[in-house]
């Protein structure tokens, strides 16, 4: 995993253009069956990917913080809102709240999160690659596919999937 993880921002480069094409022509005219074969091709891949052996998203990226997030971890950590905001977010320049600083703060040196429970929507539902309306997240697809292994593989897999037109 760990050499994947140290050639996986070249071979996402390599493949970037690749990928944006590909991308757009599917945003552009998405197949009926995207949805299906999304979830068919995410459920396969993390039955041989343990994102504890990996846990690059959270060393490398930080999540956005909902409002729900906010309340829902502050009190987990038994704090008000605002404290919790002030010891550990900060707003970015699209006025959302993200992390202070990375790797995240709640990554213990095992890979476990010490927040898993209340995690964020985002950590949650990251890698991205089994939400309906895939096609919708060009960008943020091309921005994971360079930090994830698992959606790296998986879009690869895909373009494998879709018939050539």
């Amino acid at each position: 995993m760990e050499d994947f993880l140290k050639d996986l921002p070249k071979k996402a480069n390599q493949k970037h253009q690749e990928n944006k094409k590909f991308l757009a022509k599917l945003k552009k005219k998405p197949p009926k069956n995207l949805d299906y074969l999304m979830a068919d091709l995410h459920e396969k891949e993390f039955r041989q990917t343990d994102c504890l052996t990996c846990a690059n998203c959270c060393k490398t990226t930080g999540p956005l913080f909902t409002n729900a997030d906010i309340e829902r971890i502050a009190k987990k950590l038994r704090l008000k809102p605002t404290q919790f905001i002030d010891a550990y977010l900060r707003l970015d320049e699209d006025n959302d709240y993200v992390l202070q600083n990375v790797p995240c703060v709640f990554l213990g040196t095992d890979n476990y999160c010490s927040i898993y429970d209340v995690r964020p929507k985002a950590c949650r539902e990251y890698p991205h690659t089994d939400r309906k309306k895939f096609h919708q997240i060009n960008n943020l697809t091309l921005k994971n596919v360079a930090i994830c292994p698992a959606a790296y593989n998986i879009v690869e897999a895909m373009k494998q999937s879709l018939p050539k037109k």
